[in-house]
């Protein structure tokens, strides 16, 4: 089989778009959380005082949420996973911290991704979130991840990886990029993040599968054999590809099984209240539909080898939500949010 170069790469953009897949794989690994750290959380029985690769999952599903609810990009999304999966990968964290963790997350990845004008007010992500975290809470939490992260939030994920690919299949290539949807190639990436387990997978690899599979199933030969070159270029085993490969295919079907709610069908309901529905900001009202993930059993996770527990947004430091928003909840469609939030 032909390199992955002269032929195939030939001209600027294609020699731009191998040095930056270069540039990448140099940086992959600098941002991979500690495998070790991952272990731990996937062997942590569930008890009451230790975190679990379960409440993990079921956290990075809110992070998910939470990116649809304020209208942020997939990158956001991504990024939050992969700060927190950083974090817990290196911390010992109890999971009355974790809440306030994965909002954090999810505000220093908006802050880095999104434009300004974009980026949700830190009350309007404790609102909805429901968190029980001060604003004080968070800004104390959002420096402690930053330090333990050495401010190194900015990372090379396999969001990047994912698009890199599409790029270099299409600078070569006589097929339409529409038979390859970067949507659909985004959402399964996000079915993926929801799990635990691919966090331990070279974002390259992870990228490189998810495209694998959707190329066989539009069965164009073509791209295939584009895709192997990358493959060799990459020194990609055939164990350790068809490992995640296999992974990968196992949770996409589990994803588009009839047991799983479809994109499209259902609504996005959250339960809040009506002092805080009345209190977010009108352009949250139109929110893209979200499917469900189904989990993926019950893995066991564990702490990690530093100690999390002189964080200052402890649980007794937290403030508890109003009584007001706790005795009227109840469930909020954001499609009729106007008709919910008006003086009665």
């Amino acid at each position: 089989m032909k390199d992955l170069g002269a032929e195939h790469l030939a001209g600027g953009e294609g020699v731009q778009l191998l040095g930056l897949l270069n540039f990448y794989l140099e940086q992959e690994q600098r941002f991979q959380p500690r495998e070790k750290g991952l272990s731990l959380l996937e062997s942590t029985p569930e008890n009451d005082n230790s975190l679990c690769s379960r409440l993990r999952n079921a956290k990075v599903e809110d992070l998910r949420s939470l990116t649809n609810f304020f209208g942020s990009c997939t990158e956001t999304f991504v990024l939050a996973v992969n700060i927190l999966d950083r974090f817990l990968a290196l911390m010992k964290v109890k999971p009355k911290h974790l809440s306030c963790i994965g909002v954090c997350c999810f505000l220093l990845a908006a802050r880095i991704v999104e434009e300004e004008c974009n980026v949700p007010p830190t009350h309007d992500v404790i609102r909805i979130s429901q968190c029980k975290c001060t604003a004080s809470d968070l800004e104390r939490m959002e420096r402690i991840i930053s330090e333990k992260l050495h401010y190194e939030l900015e990372a090379t994920t396999a969001l990047n990886f994912l698009h890199l690919y599409h790029a270099i299949l299409f600078c070569h290539t006589s097929e339409r990029e529409e038979i390859l949807s970067l949507d659909k190639l985004e959402a399964q990436l996000k079915a993926c993040n929801c799990r635990l387990v691919f966090s331990k997978a070279k974002p390259s690899v992870l990228a490189l599968c998810l495209l694998n599979l959707e190329i066989e199933t539009i069965k164009s030969v073509e791209l295939l054999e584009i895709l192997l070159l990358v493959k060799k270029h990459l020194k990609i085993g055939d164990a350790e590809f068809f490992y995640w490969r296999e992974l990968v295919s196992k949770c996409l079907a589990e994803y588009s099984s009839p047991a799983c709610c479809k994109p499209d069908l259902k609504k996005l309901v959250w339960i809040v209240s009506r002092r805080t529905a009345q209190n977010l900001h009108n352009s949250y009202y139109s929110v893209p539909e979200l499917p469900t993930i189904p989990e993926a059993g019950c893995f066991d996770g564990s702490e990690s080898e530093d100690s999390c527990e002189d964080m200052s947004c402890g649980e007794e430091s937290l403030s508890s939500s109003p009584p007001g928003d706790q005795e009227c909840a109840f469930f909020f469609d954001f499609k009729v949010a106007q008709t919910l939030c008006s003086p009665s």
